[in-house]
């Protein structure tokens, strides 16, 4: 969690607006558990972290008052959303998982449905640039030093956005498999991608991300052949942390899957306006 992380400003590109998201730390020392082989795990207290010489007690109780702010402006960009039959996905991954070229070729295949994405990174607008070269609305918020984007953020990037009536929203999270986890942000799902070159037991090392997500995208599924990887054990593992979870295999580069990828999208849009599903 961002009790550990040390998040700071967040700036929306291109207006200026500076947002304050200061985590507070203390520091000393706390206990932690040794395994059979020594090996040191910190995340087994009720808060499942540990900061040295803050109790478990405190850390919920600051994680608790941090996550409890961010539910209220999660609350009220939901509300927002809604009101206009807006379907926002959170797309969450590690860096290089290819997420940027993946929502430029979705992008690009979604012809005219009305669209538009808050791209979220620490530093640079090279991804919104990207996205906005595709001829879609993007406004690029930067954390600094912050690991993730949070409901204030994307409030604040909203308000920069004409988002239409029955559109979707595409908003891509800082890339990092930890904290975007435990944020809110409005959304109606998080979609986590996962490249195959990441390595098979990704999500038993992350469950916490693969939990909070409706759907993997396993992508990059041409380079499988390549990397001496088992697509199957990938699936495997996904289900052993979240058993609803759906999985599907793309590959932003060659095409594959993507009209899956896209069927899934129109249906869940269809879903959040009470519409007829078009036909494919």
């Amino acid at each position: 969690m961002c009790t550990v992380c040390g998040c700071g400003d967040a700036k929306v590109e291109g207006h200026g607006n500076d947002h304050s998201h200061d985590h507070h730390h203390e520091h000393g020392h706390d206990h932690h558990h040794h395994g059979t082989h020594g090996d040191i795990h910190y995340g087994h207290g009720p808060a499942g972290v540990a900061v040295p010489g803050m109790s478990q007690e405190r850390l919920i109780e600051i994680e608790t008052g941090i996550l409890a702010k961010n539910d209220r402006y999660a609350a009220e960009n939901r509300a927002f959303l809604k009101g206009r039959g807006v379907f926002a996905v959170n797309l969450v991954s590690s860096p290089g998982s290819g997420k940027t070229t993946l929502l430029c070729r979705t992008i690009e295949t979604l012809g005219d449905q009305p669209l538009a994405v808050i791209e979220g990174d620490q530093q640079t607008a090279h991804d919104a640039d990207r996205i906005r070269a595709t001829g879609a609305p993007a406004v690029q918020v930067n954390t600094g030093k912050g690991c993730h984007l949070d409901g204030h953020m994307v409030g604040h990037a909203m308000d920069h956005l004409d988002l239409a009536r029955d559109s979707l929203l595409f908003i891509e999270n800082v890339g990092n498999l930890v904290c975007p986890a435990g944020f809110d942000l409005g959304e109606d799902c998080k979609v986590a991608i996962l490249s195959v070159t990441e390595g098979e037991d990704k999500p038993l090392k992350y469950p916490d991300m693969f939990t909070a997500s409706r759907l993997a995208l396993l992508n990059k599924v041409d380079l499988a052949p390549h990397c001496d990887v088992d697509l199957d054990l990938y699936e495997e593992n996904l289900r052993r942390v979240n058993p609803g979870i759906e999985i599907l295999r793309i590959s932003a580069r060659t095409g594959e899957g993507m009209q899956d990828w896209l069927t899934w999208l129109h249906a869940r849009l269809a879903e959040k306006t009470h519409r007829p599903q078009a036909a494919e």
